[in-house]
């Protein structure tokens, strides 16, 4: 979830790339190390250090999901199609603030249909379009593309088409100060970034744009040299031919759409690694010092977390710096906006978090956002504790003081005003019901439940109510009156784990 330009979600509640030379054709992978490297100017790496790996063929079955109509924002996404694999290619035109692309969704069929429908920004214009290869007629109705062709159940197809246009961010549903719109933002420069919760996808690709529906990628990216296009899991390609800048991107385990990223611009890149051997890779805009030294604390941060939740869930992990006011955890490439908060220990190790609690395990509906952010607010507080940045003790005396003000201002975590997505109550309230069950539990058995809720739902869109059947299976305790009261209760629960 985004987090706060203000002094943090918490803070608020609780006080009041490369170098300009031309890049390679072939690039060699460095080897990993506990230091960060740092080949070109700034202290950061130039682009021409960045990691490429060979692509490799995509198992589609790992991204098979049931994809649901949402109780929330039930005008986005359709439960006909399972998407699973996106492959994109997208060229930036920074001058004319103009995206040409194409995309294959290679998709399954939920059920036999006549038609069915895509999620895609109405300010991009769509040429030829062709199912297995055939073309087929199809409509605008907004932000919907209708394929006027017949599908059937659990059959797969792909779907191809060309769409040219600037893409325009969509409103948000929030009146959080930190942002108004989400999907894909045009910076005064001609610069791109992209954060996309709970929607947003669709303004710059076709997408069934709902986290029920978690789906492969291979994005390729061309922008105009010394320029850099940024995506979402390994770098398979990054060249630079008569002025164009082409990288390409492969995400070999299943994201819902909100949790890709886009970035395009003039980064540098650095790396360093965790003690446990993971990379970490970090794309920064050329020239940033200021930040750089937090930024690269994601290393030691995954060493932290591994210790309560266990392996890092995916094989890479970058982050990107991009000209926003808040971060989001997009899935093994974490996108942060450029400010002192945002890129902080604290809020870096929040959106690291999330990658266990939010992207190999997501919400299934919009209503259970909190799933996400709940487990992650503790955390992020756990971390602060241990790092001598706050005392727990401080911070949920205070969190507790606030608690019923948010159920009263923006309804209880699971049950939250449509218009007011991302506010505090999804964060504190959960983290404080997470904290009450492990002071009962001790950490030992609430850590490892936390654990096995993670393995044995890897990969999966989920529901509030196969987490509580989890917890009460796990501990032997029936629960449903702790979780109801913090979750849809209307008033702040006493404290302690009803027996």
């Amino acid at each position: 979830m985004r987090t706060r330009l203000v002094a943090a979600l918490l803070l608020a509640v609780l006080t009041g790339c490369s170098s300009g030379a031309e890049a390679p054709d072939e690039l060699a992978t460095p080897e990993p190390s506990a230091a960060a490297s740092s080949d070109g100017e700034d202290g950061v790496a130039a682009s021409s250090a960045a990691p490429v790996t060979e692509a490799a063929q995509q198992d589609l079955d790992l991204a098979l999901s049931t994809p649901a109509e949402d109780s929330v924002y039930p005008d986005v996404g359709d439960p006909r199609v399972d998407a699973l694999l996106y492959d994109l290619d997208l060229a930036w035109d920074p001058t004319a603030e103009q995206l040409t692309a194409s995309a294959v969704v290679t998709f399954r069929a939920t059920r036999t249909a006549p038609r069915f429908q895509l999620d895609l920004g109405p300010g991009l214009t769509v040429g030829d379009v062709t199912l297995d290869g055939e073309g087929v007629g199809f409509a605008r109705r907004g932000k919907n593309l209708v394929v006027r062709a017949a599908v059937e159940q659990d059959q797969r197809y792909e779907l191809a088409l060309d769409y040219v246009g600037t893409p325009e961010p969509a409103p948000a549903p929030t009146t959080r100060s930190d942002f108004s719109t989400t999907g894909f933002t045009i910076t005064d420069s001609g610069e791109v970034w992209t954060m996309q919760e709970p929607f947003g996808a669709y303004t710059w690709y076709p997408v069934n744009d709902h986290p029920s529906d978690k789906a492969l990628y291979d994005v390729t990216v061309r922008a105009p040299a010394p320029w850099t296009g940024i995506s979402n899991g390994h770098l398979t390609e990054l060249t630079t031919d008569a002025g164009t800048t082409t990288t390409s991107w492969q995400l070999t385990e299943p994201a819902s759409s909100y949790l890709v990223t886009l970035a395009i611009g003039d980064y540098a890149h650095a790396s360093n690694a965790s003690e446990s051997g993971l990379r970490v890779d970090y794309w920064t805009p050329r020239g940033m010092v200021m930040g750089l030294d937090n930024l690269q604390t994601a290393a030691a941060s995954i060493d932290w977390i591994e210790t309560k939740l266990g392996p890092y869930p995916f094989d890479s992990l970058g982050l990107v710096v991009t000209d926003s006011q808040s971060a989001m955890e997009t899935q093994t490439m974490v996108t942060l906006g450029n400010t002192d908060y945002v890129l902080s220990p604290q809020v870096i190790t929040h959106e690291l978090v999330h990658q266990w609690y939010g992207d190999q395990v997501s919400p299934s509906d919009w209503r259970d956002v909190w799933l996400n952010e709940g487990m992650t607010m503790l955390l992020q507080w756990i971390y602060e504790d241990e790092h001598d940045i706050r005392p727990l003790r401080d911070t949920i005396q205070t969190a507790r003081a606030g608690d019923q003000s948010l159920r009263d201002q923006y309804g209880p975590p699971g049950a939250y005003d449509p218009q007011q997505f991302g506010a505090s109550n999804i964060y504190y309230t959960p983290a404080l019901m997470w904290n009450e069950l492990r002071l009962e539990l001790g950490d030992d058995e609430f850590y490892a439940i936390a654990r096995s809720w993670l393995e044995q739902h890897d990969n999966m869109s989920v529901s509030r109510e196969q987490i509580f059947a989890h917890w009460e299976s796990a501990t032997g305790r029936e629960l449903s009156r702790f979780f109801d009261g913090w979750i849809t209760g209307p008033r702040t629960p006493k404290p302690g784990v009803p027996a």
